[in-house]
């Protein structure tokens, strides 16, 4: 993997040890994060959040003495991550008063239903499991251990990043990431350009920077979001890599080891608390927030030296275009504007995302930089007698696999019961499912099940698809729907077969996003394995053409199996697999010792 993946590969060693030494540990004041505080989209997801909290905690498997506070959004219309920041510096005066002010803070962007990768939705994409660890680690823990030096280094203040990505990175022994300057502190990664669209881009001064050592601390002119190639050039904020970086006249794009043309990418970013309180102020005076901010576009585009107000009326990134966005951002570039951003370059640092399912198998099941960076297993904190024979190439996580089943190359199966007469075919991701009976899942299937609460009683319901269907695809008229594609099928063949009538009465959303998402097909049933066996039926019925009547069954769309979900119930099925695992290896030792006496 070479030489700079081997030393972020030791320096991350280090510091998840660091961090599985505070795990069920009291931190001691100032060696860790005063508060922790996860966002949410609403109530309902933030109960899920407190509720998977508390059972780490309980577990042991968090660091004690910390505060960890959950902090849904407020009703109405959706505020970007950018009006989630702003509510929780509020969530925070209103939880601690004026203490707030004193301490160390890391806010986890993680509201939103991971529509992209479903088997989050239900529980959260920040408790997503991680193949690795002893229980295995979650991406909240992985977050706490990558960051785990920075507190101690850290004025008082709140550092900002998202549940769904990873920055892997070393620094020479020496070298200490310091968060103590006013205004703006942000990590920057070198990346090729290509990664750099998607991005934040900054623009660097070159004339600061010698591109040597692990880390340096750098002026920036400006910051760029999600810029076109020719806005980079044009900037200036494309280098040639090399002994010293420096401006780039040319079009080399290279491999990302060699002297070749980069950018410098962002990732997390810190507030000193001055600038926090100035952001809640200007919170409070504006009132009701009524559309979608983003705390990297619309905040660091103000920062710098060079920064102009032009960006406050660029919407093409938007999502959703809202009345007073462009009004809104003016405030916060008038609020902003001459605010200083300084950033830390990690000259050795990889940024990772796993926020689709497509990065989700690459990265657990491939050779990948991240698998070999983290040291992710083919299999994690489960019972699986045939994995000795099976091909490297798979991802099993908190589950019990009986003798005789079979999981194809490129799968990944997490918090699931797999019985022996089961074939899980290439590329599959299974997620919280029982499957008890004879089967042969095809390759590319995503199949997960759902905990719901209808009436009082606890029922299931497994999603199906195959893991390339666009989930966030949605059309406006009930005629478009053919253009929705369910496992190569077309919708409307799909509901034929299944002898549901395509009527507005077939989707959940009260808008008009008519798609996968929010489809009534999936049947409700009284039992885990009975709905993992229906929607595998649907699945077989549309492979190969045969009818199978859904008419008889309650359905639900996913966005239903997420307002219904029963958080506890799903907490519960986990649990069993995690002390049947438990169990195992006590027997497991027991007859070790037995043996050998």
């Amino acid at each position: 993997m070479g030489e700079r993946s081997a030393a972020r590969r030791e320096d991350t060693g280090l510091r998840l040890a660091r961090f599985a030494a505070l795990r069920g540990a009291a931190a001691r004041p100032g060696e860790f994060w005063d508060v922790v505080v996860l966002t949410a989209a609403d109530a309902a997801q933030a109960g899920a959040f407190r509720e998977q909290l508390a059972e780490k905690l309980r577990r042991g498997e968090l660091p004690r003495g910390v505060r960890y506070l959950v902090c849904a959004d407020p009703p109405g219309p959706r505020i970007g991550n950018g009006g989630s920041t702003l509510h929780v510096l509020r969530c925070l005066e209103e939880q601690y008063g004026d203490q707030w002010t004193s301490f160390t803070v890391l806010l986890i962007h993680s509201g939103g239903y991971s529509q992209r990768l479903p088997n989050a939705s239900a529980l959260g994409k920040i408790f997503t499991a991680l193949p690795f660890g002893d229980p295995v680690f979650q991406m909240l823990e992985l977050k706490l251990a990558m960051y785990i030096d920075f507190p101690r280094h850290m004025k008082p203040g709140v550092l900002i990043t998202c549940s769904d990505d990873i920055e892997l990175y070393s620094t020479g022994v020496t070298e200490t990431i310091t968060f103590d300057k006013p205004g703006f502190t942000a990590l920057a990664h070198p990346s090729d350009l290509a990664v750099g669209t998607t991005h934040g881009v900054f623009v660097l001064d070159l004339s600061s920077f010698s591109g040597k050592g692990g880390l340096e601390y750098v002026s920036c002119y400006r910051f760029l979001h999600k810029p076109d190639v020719e806005t980079m050039q044009q900037s200036g904020a494309v280098c040639v890599r090399g002994d010293r970086p420096q401006l780039s006249s040319s079009g080399n794009h290279g491999d990302s080891g060699m002297a070749s043309e980069c950018v410098y990418t962002d990732s997390v970013f810190y507030i000193d608390h001055s600038t926090a309180k100035q952001l809640l102020m200007f919170y409070k005076q504006m009132g009701t927030l009524c559309c979608e901010i983003d705390a990297y576009g619309d905040f660091l585009q103000a920062l710098g030296p060079e920064a102009t107000p032009d960006y406050t009326k660029n919407t093409s990134n938007v999502s959703k275009e809202d009345s007073g966005l462009v009004e809104v951002r003016q405030q916060l570039y008038s609020l902003l504007q001459g605010t200083v951003l300084n950033v830390i370059v990690l000259n050795n640092s990889q940024f990772y995302h796993i926020g689709t399912t497509q990065e989700y198998l690459f990265h657990f099941t491939a050779e990948s930089k991240l698998r070999f960076e983290l040291d992710l297993q083919p299999v994690a904190f489960s019972i699986f007698a045939d994995a000795a024979t099976t091909l490297d190439r798979l991802s099993i996580i908190q589950s019990v696999l009986e003798p005789g089943c079979v999981i194809g190359p490129g799968s990944v199966i997490e918090y699931s019961r797999i019985g022996p007469e089961v074939s899980v075919g290439k590329g599959s991701i299974i997620s919280g499912s029982y499957i008890n009976f004879n089967v042969d899942i095809p390759s590319n299937c995503f199949l997960s099940s759902v905990s719901v609460k209808i009436n009082d009683r606890v029922e299931y319901v497994t999603m199906v698809f195959s893991v390339g269907d666009d989930l966030k695809k949605s059309v406006k008229l009930l005629s478009d729907i053919h253009s929705l594609q369910f496992f190569g099928a077309c919708l409307p063949e799909c509901l034929e077969l299944w002898s549901i009538e395509a009527s507005d009465q077939l989707f959940s959303s009260k808008d008009t996003h008519l798609g996968l998402w929010t489809a009534r097909i999936f049947p409700v049933c009284s039992t885990l394995s009975e709905s993992v066996r229906m929607s595998l039926n649907m699945l077989n019925s549309v492979q190969h053409t045969s009818a199978f009547k859904l008419s008889g069954f309650q359905l639900l769309s996913v966005e239903e199996m997420l307002i219904y979900k029963d958080v506890e119930d799903m907490l519960k099925f986990r649990k069993q697999i995690y002390d049947e695992i438990c169990q195992q290896r006590q027997k497991g030792k027991s007859d070790f010792r037995m043996n050998s006496t």
